[in-house]
């Protein structure tokens, strides 16, 4: 069973960080390209950034990009997200997810809420 577990989210004030852990289990993580997406009160999934499964090559959402930066550590089966720069728009429930199934993440995801 496919198990994703997000950690790492919180209360931020605009300006700062927050790094986002993913810990996977029940399917062998590094033969998968990994994403992390992104839900806002009242709005549509969005994909906020990839990562394939050797940790090269990655993507990013023009609204993240120069902030948020996708990284894993195959040995540990976890995914990162180093989120800097933070702000109010931000704000969402952050779920990871294997790329090929990144519109049905099935983690319960972390909150991030930017506010002063």
């Amino acid at each position: 069973e496919v198990q994703l577990v997000e950690s790492g989210g919180g209360l931020v004030q605009p300006g700062g960080s927050l790094r986002l852990s993913c810990a996977a289990s029940g399917f062998t993580f590094s033969n998968y390209a990994m994403a992390w997406v992104r839900q806002a009160p009242g709005k549509g999934l969005e994909l906020v950034s990839a990562v394939a499964s050797n940790g090269v090559t990655t993507s990013y959402a023009d609204s993240v990009k120069g902030r948020f930066s996708i990284s894993r550590d195959n040995a540990k089966n976890t995914l990162y997200l180093q989120m800097n720069s933070l702000k109010p728009e931000d704000t969402a429930v952050y779920r990871c997810a294997p790329l090929s199934q990144y519109k049905t993440p099935p983690g319960q995801g972390t909150q991030v809420t930017v506010s002063s």
